[in-house]
């Protein structure tokens, strides 16, 4: 582990890597960090970097690109994420030393200009900190005085070609059509050659899951692991579903949404009493002409939940299967665990499976769905609504928070289970995944079961429901996720309620 260039004195006096170490831990666990997931994984990837050394890649491209998802042709003076999250990160060092950190011994800062972190003895004040240009190199760990002169705004183009870095965050945006094959090859790529190569160290070619993958992760050191392994059970290939909404297409290529009603295959012309029957804007369908069944398209933040689930569960040795709802049989429920993505709105399976519990998914206007649904709570406690609906800029309208439901239930047979992660909006539904397969995520979760006493006995499958608040940047960035509340069910058998929902339409 290298150090800055100091006497050996003040060496000596730096703090040791696992002392910084347990330095991030603690931040990360504390109540100023509690609901800022995003800000967490930000923190504890570049906190990562800088105390390995491994500081190549850390500027504000490679960090858009590969750290927040966006594409090759991400351009920082346009889109401002990187700058925006290291701001916000900054501020909220600032909030956790301010107050509950104050004595901490070890003082963790993004100095203005970098991103940096650095780590320094609590012999200086918090406040140089988040003020100083030029970090004091005598008492800072683990960061080369060349490094720590990168400034976020330099071009230096020798450095570009040099740095690289990676992280498991999950956010932007995807195209409908050309990036949803490029997320869902990354997920099943990173999966699948995962178990791969799992087989050929252990030497077999067969399945790579244990009977029991609760005996294989249930002290696994990663909580997300074990809490998925639970889920999972024996399965090795539990059935991922994500939402395939029926709309009718025109000659133009324009869309209309239908709601409900038998529909034919896709590609199969409408009958017109039919559209203008159960679209639900039957006065633009009568001028549309020759119509088509299409439901061909899906949302961006569910394409996320598939890579982000298949990637995880490709860790674990297990290969999923991933379909279309409508493509859920009485087999898949009854032979494997299922994953439903999205809101009953869109997904067909989710407004049939979804048990009634104190959460529920309503629409006052079924005619208007954009934006306009909410998930209401039968039973709020303390602190908790009794309605939670998407949240827009007054002024722009752009979407500013999305609200989300986590929910985990028996399956339509003993041993078998049903996990729904549906969002008002598919941004709402991306958060929720990202919280359900991120340790600060499943690690709240847990701890609010436990405090709850609705956590099960010990290797036992939790049943639950969880409500989680998903902040978003310009409409379609996830900035974080953070757990609301968690209630039990009061019923444990899938009923095709989950509330006041449309009735979807049906082969």
């Amino acid at each position: 582990m290298a150090y800055a260039d100091a006497s050996a004195a003040t060496q000596r006096d730096a703090p040791s890597a696992e002392q910084c170490q347990q330095q991030v831990h603690r931040i990360i666990h504390s109540t100023a960090f509690r609901n800022a997931l995003t800000l967490q994984q930000l923190f504890q990837f570049v906190a990562d970097k800088a105390i390995a050394g491994t500081t190549e890649g850390l500027k504000e491209y490679t960090i858009g690109v590969e750290a927040f998802g966006r594409k090759q042709d991400f351009d920082p003076k346009t889109d401002t994420i990187v700058r925006v999250q290291i701001h916000r990160l900054r501020l909220k060092l600032k909030e956790y030393y301010d107050a509950e950190g104050s004595h901490d011994p070890i003082l963790i800062g993004i100095p203005k200009g970098y991103y940096l972190p650095s780590f320094e003895s609590a012999a200086a004040p918090v406040a140089d900190l988040n003020h100083s240009t030029t970090p004091q190199l005598d008492t800072t760990f683990s960061v080369a005085p060349q490094l720590l002169g990168q400034n976020v705004d330099s071009q230096d183009h020798e450095t570009r070609k040099k740095r690289r870095s990676f992280s498991w965050l999950f956010s932007g945006r995807v195209a409908i059509a050309a990036a949803a094959v490029a997320v869902l090859a990354i997920g099943f790529w990173a999966g699948n050659n995962w178990a791969g190569n799992k087989e050929t160290r252990n030497g077999t070619g067969g399945e790579t899951a244990s009977s029991n993958l609760e005996s294989t992760f249930g002290k696994s050191a990663d909580p997300v692991k074990v809490f998925w392994a639970r889920f999972l059970g024996n399965d090795p290939a539990p059935v991922i579903a994500y939402p395939d909404a029926v709309f009718l297409l025109d000659d133009s290529n324009d869309l209309f949404r239908f709601r409900q009603g038998a529909s034919d295959s896709r590609g199969a012309r409408v009958d017109p009493h039919l559209a203008r029957q159960f679209a639900s804007n039957p006065s633009l369908v009568a001028q549309a002409g020759q119509l088509y069944y299409e439901n061909g398209y899906t949302g961006t933040g569910e394409l996320q939940g598939i890579a982000m689930l298949t990637g995880l569960f490709g860790q674990m040795g297990v290969k999923a299967t991933v379909k279309p709802s409508r493509d859920i049989t009485p087999d898949d429920l009854k032979q494997h665990n299922v994953i439903l993505l999205g809101s009953p709105f869109q997904n067909i399976a989710v407004a049939q499976l979804l048990s009634m519990g104190d959460f529920t998914f309503d629409n006052p206007d079924s005619r208007r769905e954009q934006w306009r649904a909410q998930i209401l709570n039968a039973h709020p406690r303390a602190d908790e609504n009794s309605t939670y609906h998407t949240e827009r800029d007054p002024t722009t309208q752009v979407l500013k928070t999305d609200y989300s439901l986590i929910s985990i239930q028996p399956g339509v047979v003993p041993g078998r289970y049903i996990a729904i992660l549906g969002g008002l909006d598919t941004k709402g539904t991306e958060g929720a995944t990202m919280f359900a397969t991120s340790r600060p995520g499943v690690e709240e979760l847990s701890k609010a079961l436990a405090a709850s006493g609705e956590a099960s006995a010990k290797g036992e499958t939790s049943v639950f429901q969880a409500l989680v608040r998903v902040r978003l940047e310009k409409g379609y960035q996830v900035l974080e996720a953070d757990l609301l509340a968690v209630h039990k069910f009061h019923s444990q058998t899938p009923t095709g309620a989950g509330g006041t929902t449309p009735q979807p339409s049906a082969h």
